[in-house]
């Protein structure tokens, strides 16, 4: 038989999840991103929960023929646009609308023999310090490219820094706002940070003049996934996130460790008291984070409890204090939803082992199994 572990996506989380952005910014159309093979779930498997996008925003051009593949005909953009001059060619017959951050991109268009004129989104670096034009250059490169015939309608757009902190996007707002008030076109400003903490209801401006009102685009990746962009502040559920990736395994062994005796590579975790411990097929390997120390959260036949002892290639071990029933064949969420319903966050875990839920999902190991649940 296989071994037992296996993720699971939910089509309906990201339908839920895809209408929680939607509740957020009521008068904004939404880019589905799908990035990293949308964030390690596989773009295949998430493309029904989320067609009900105005769009999908995503980074290679292989991932965009893929959607095309599946039969969306609508919006495409690439985040990072073209990075070379024959990635334009794709991009006039995909049909694809594409982000241009520097002056070599604008030289590429330049060079670009099409008939049939592009949209761009021309990016400005507000603050993040990574990508676009600053302020001061913002409107030479508009200019550059409204002079271009192989350019058709320019959209504006940056992304912020902090917008799941208490920083917020005020300043980077201010930049973007004084640096592009008279010009035309659309804007795509929100991540989901952004989408989540910083959009309200136009009718409600006057009493959150401090917060951000998004009319056109926002871009909602990680909230998609059922993941909070702004954990610990709040939660997945406080969010009103489902989970879209379900991990399990089940235990294999269990073993019986008087007062004392210590379990896994260093002996790390000696037990106290006498206690069970199973063996939970499932490491890092798998893409379960191997720094997750004694005490992260997982769910043994829906019952909250921890691991014990370092995380291996194949193996992991956790507490059955909690849970004296379980045994050989018993279920082992990792992250997502128990059969009785019970939800093991991915945000938790990830913080156990100091990094974000995008790591986790984008690491799901290609050993491991995956099937779709409608």
């Amino acid at each position: 038989m296989p071994r037992p572990i296996l993720a699971t996506v939910h089509t309906q989380a990201f339908r839920n999840n895809l209408e929680r952005a939607r509740r957020a910014a009521p008068d904004a159309r939404v880019w589905a991103v799908v990035k990293a093979n949308a964030y390690g779930h596989g773009i295949e498997r998430a493309f029904e929960g989320l067609r009900g996008a105005d769009g999908f925003a995503l980074l290679d051009l292989n991932e965009a023929q893929r959607v095309r593949d599946l039969g969306w005909r609508g919006p495409i953009l690439l985040l990072e646009g073209a990075f070379e001059l024959r990635d334009l060619e794709l991009c006039s017959r995909l049909d694809l609308w594409h982000t241009v951050h520097c002056d070599a991109q604008i030289d590429m268009l330049a060079a670009h023999k099409t008939n049939v004129p592009q949209r761009v989104f021309l990016k400005m670096n507000s603050g993040m310090n990574r990508l676009g034009f600053t302020p001061e250059r913002y409107r030479s490169a508009w200019t550059r490219l409204n002079a271009l015939p192989q350019v058709d309608e320019i959209s504006l757009m940056t992304h912020f820094s902090d917008a799941d902190g208490p920083t917020g996007v005020a300043a980077q707002m201010a930049h973007f706002a004084a640096t592009t008030h008279d010009l035309p076109g659309e804007r795509s400003l929100s991540n989901s940070a952004a989408t989540l903490r910083h959009t309200v209801d136009p009718a409600q401006v006057a009493a959150h003049p401090e917060r951000l009102v998004v009319s056109d685009w926002v871009r909602p990746g990680i909230a998609l996934y059922g993941s909070a962009p702004d954990f610990p502040a709040h939660s997945a559920a406080d969010w009103g996130l489902q989970a879209s990736m379900t991990l399990t395994a089940k235990i294999i062994a269990t073993q019986s460790l008087s007062a004392g005796a210590s379990v896994g590579y260093g002996s790390s975790f000696v037990a106290e008291n006498d206690m069970r411990i199973g063996v939970v097929a499932c490491g890092y390997a798998d893409g379960y984070p191997r720094l997750c120390p004694t005490g992260t959260p997982v769910l043994v036949d829906g019952v909250r409890t921890r691991t014990v002892g370092r995380v291996s290639m194949d193996m992991i071990t956790v507490d059955l204090t909690p849970v004296p029933q379980a045994g050989s064949g018993s279920s082992v969420t990792l992250w997502g939803v128990a059969a009785n319903g019970a939800t093991q966050s991915i945000d938790e875990v990830a913080a156990c082992a100091q990094t974000v839920g995008y790591e986790l999902m984008c690491g799901l190991a290609n050993r491991v199994p995956v099937e779709v649940s409608l």
